[in-house]
Formats: C-alpha cells, structure tokens, sequence
C-alpha cells in the first residue's frame, strides 16, 4: 500500500491525466490510472503539480528589516549597502533568527523548499553567521537551506577580511562567496576572485560569487571568474551573480564573454526584481533595464536560474517570498514572451534553479524526493501569469501547507455557467 496518492495530475511537461504514487517519502510510481491502494488519495482535479519552487539566491541575515534603522529613502543599492553597515552593530542573533524564522514559513506557504542564502561574513562578531547556521538546522525539516560565506564589505577592503570567511566556512557555511566589483579598484577586485577560487578548490567547495552588480560595462569580472574557474578545475561549481554589467557591455565583446562563461561551465543567477530597481539609476534616457542577458546567455546553454534576491531588507521595501513574481517580472524585463521562453522563465525558478543549487532528488520521477507543490494552474504560464495560489505544498510525501482555491475570472477554465450583474 501506497503511503500517498496524488491522482489526475498536469505535469509541467505538458503530461495530464498522470497519477503519483508515494512512499517513504519517494516517488516510487508515475503513471496515468495507477490503481494501487493508499493510505491517503488526493485528487488534484487536473491541476498543475511541480516541483517545489527554489530560489537561487536570497539574503536571509537582512530580510523584514525594513525600517531599522531607517528607510533607505533614495531606494539605491549604495544606500542600502550603506543602511546595512549601519544596522549591523545594532543586531541581535535573536532577532535574525527570529525574523529568518519568519520569512522561512513564508516561503513554505508559497512552496518554497530550497533556498541559497548569502552571509555576511565581515562582521568579526560572526553573530549573523551563527544566527543563520541555526536557522539552517532548525528548517531542516522543512525547506533546504544553503548558506554562502559573503564578503559584504569586499575582502581585501575589510581589515582581515579573509580570515573572517574562513571562520565562517569552519564553522559550516559551505559556500565561497565574493563581490569583486566592490573592492577598491578593478585590480583587487581580480584578485579576490583569485583568493577565493583558490581557498574553494583547495577545500572541495562550490564558488557563488556577486559579480558585476553594476552598469559599468568596463566592469569585467566574470571573465576573471570564468578564467580561474578553468584554471582551477572547479567547472560545474561556480555561479557568477547578478552580471548586471552586461547589460550595458557593447554586443562584440559579449559574443567572446558568453562562450567563455560557457567553457568554464559557469552558472548564472539573475535577480530580476532587484536588478530592474537598482540599476540604471544614473541614467535619464534612453534608461537602461541592467538586467543580465538571460535570453543569450539561455541560447548558448548556460545554465541560468532567477533569485529573489531581497524581501523588505535595506535594498528592496518589497516582496513576499513568491517565486512566482520572480519569473513574472524576469519574463517581462528580459521580454521572453515566446512560448519555449516563457517555459524557460519557469524554469528558472525550479529545475534550473535546482540544478545549480545541487538539489539531489529534486523532480517529479521515480526515484525523486516527494517533495509537490500543487498549484491552481492548468501550465507554467498559467502559474506564471496568475501568480497562481498554492493549493497544496508536499514535503516528503506528508502535506505542510494547504490554501483554498480561489475562484478568478481571470481564469476561463473557472468560470461559472453564468455571471449575473446588476441592472443587465
């Protein structure tokens, strides 16, 4: 007998009619008309049933700290990075937890089961670092956690900046962070990436690197990261963040740039609702979007995943743990209207996504971790486009979170026989 049995489901893929068999927390049967029995039957009613959502990258030591200790009133990230500076020495573990905590149920009510998250590693207090390797163990049952060792303040450009990541990362986080474009100059900023290539190859650890958050063009880091990438064997475990600079790169040198980020099987995590207001701040018009090529950087086979980046912290007053509204606003920005490219967007924000993280059993297959999240859609543009409600959220083959259906109008397949109005 079947633990659960998840029947009349629509798959991402375009597959419906399809039933999901479940036990001992895997998917052990995916057929259509699956007659074994089971302790509990759910009948999704034709609806979509996916993955789980995962976002690729998020900043859980600041989110719903909006207001402490002020606003960030021009909404730019140097004053959001310099609001951080000033709310670092007035935080508690406590209250990091407490509001990690908060953000974490957040995000499961939204389907939400795996997050990589950046850590500010250059406070020497390490109280935010000890804060979030708790949060991580706590959540454990419920949502994957990843935490990267982040330089916020620029590695050299913080006294003992180096030895503090490596506090971080002996105490558990398990990815080497960066941000290059913010050291000194652009001479220090390669040298970072050196540095820190270097410590994750010689400890076996992926690099996650904010690379490029900016609308210099001249700002080239991801070629010195895709460099030491290849010089160091570390393919397949390096992902360049943000690569807003693109954006504003001339076309020539981009088409050398691009198949160099592939060779070196480096990954690429775009942030669109962060990157959308932040960027082109200095300019009037024509004003520039700043998101990176997510299309190009698609077509040449990069593997490219969308993060939430910031909920209500020092840079974004916005956001609500939907990874939903992440593809809705990449889509729009990187204008991927097609069919195959409004898939990808989905994509972005689930399989792509999962794969870069490392997700081992993430899927709907035989074999995969059970982990669902049954939404009131009937495809992934229709999730997309509504934003669409999560009627069911499944860790492990046992249900967490439950919403009702909504009825919309703006969904054909649920409109009534008729709709009476007043006075017609």
């Amino acid at each position: 007998m079947l633990d659960l049995k998840m029947i009349n489901c629509t798959l991402a893929d375009g597959r419906t009619g399809m039933d999901i068999g479940i036990t001992d927390g895997r998917i052990v049967v995916l057929q259509p008309h699956l007659i074994a029995e089971a302790e509990q039957v759910i009948d999704a009613e034709g609806q979509l049933v996916t993955p789980p959502f995962v976002d690729a990258h998020f900043h859980l030591d600041s989110t719903l700290s909006f207001g402490q200790p002020r606003v960030n009133e021009s909404g730019t990230l140097l004053e959001g990075i310099a609001l951080w500076g000033e709310l670092k020495p007035l935080l508690t573990q406590e209250a990091v937890i407490e509001r990690a905590l908060a953000y974490c149920d957040w995000a499961v009510a939204r389907g939400l089961l795996a997050i990589r998250s950046h850590v500010d590693v250059s406070d020497p207090r390490m109280l935010v670092v000890e804060a979030l390797l708790e949060v991580r163990e706590r959540v454990k049952p419920y949502i994957d956690l990843q935490l990267v060792a982040f330089p916020q303040d620029g590695l050299l450009r913080t006294p003992n900046g180096l030895s503090h990541l490596i506090r971080a990362l002996d105490r558990g986080v398990e990815i080497v962070g960066g941000i290059p474009h913010f050291e000194r100059t652009m001479t220090e900023g390669a040298e970072s990436i050196r540095i820190l290539c270097e410590l994750a190859a010689e400890r076996g650890l992926q690099v996650d690197m904010h690379c490029d958050e900016t609308d210099d063009p001249l700002s080239r880091h991801i070629e010195t990261l895709a460099f030491h990438t290849q010089r160091l064997g570390l393919q397949g475990r390096v992902v360049g963040s943000h690569l807003t600079s693109m954006h504003s790169m001339d076309n020539y040198y981009v088409s050398k740039l691009i198949p160099l980020i592939k060779e070196a099987g480096v990954a690429v995590i775009a942030n669109p609702l962060i990157n959308i207001t932040l960027q082109g701040r200095h300019d009037t018009y024509p004003k520039r979007r700043g998101m990176t090529r997510v299309p190009e950087l698609m077509a040449a086979g990069v593997d490219v995943a969308f993060g939430q980046d910031c909920v209500m912290d020092p840079w974004y007053s916005l956001g609500s743990g939907d990874m939903l509204e992440v593809a809705h606003m990449g889509l729009h920005v990187a204008q991927m209207t097609s069919q195959t490219a409004m898939r990808d967007c989905f994509h972005a924000v689930t399989t792509n996504a999962a794969k870069i993280l490392g997700l081992e059993g993430y899927g709907i297959a035989v074999g995969a971790k059970a982990d669902l999240v049954l939404l009131q859609a009937k495809s992934p543009m229709d999730a997309i486009r509504l934003r669409a409600n999560r009627l069911m959220v499944i860790r492990a083959g046992r249900v967490i979170a439950r919403s009702p259906a909504l009825f919309s109008l703006l969904n054909i397949e649920d409109r009534p026989e008729k709709i009476i109005f007043n006075d017609r």
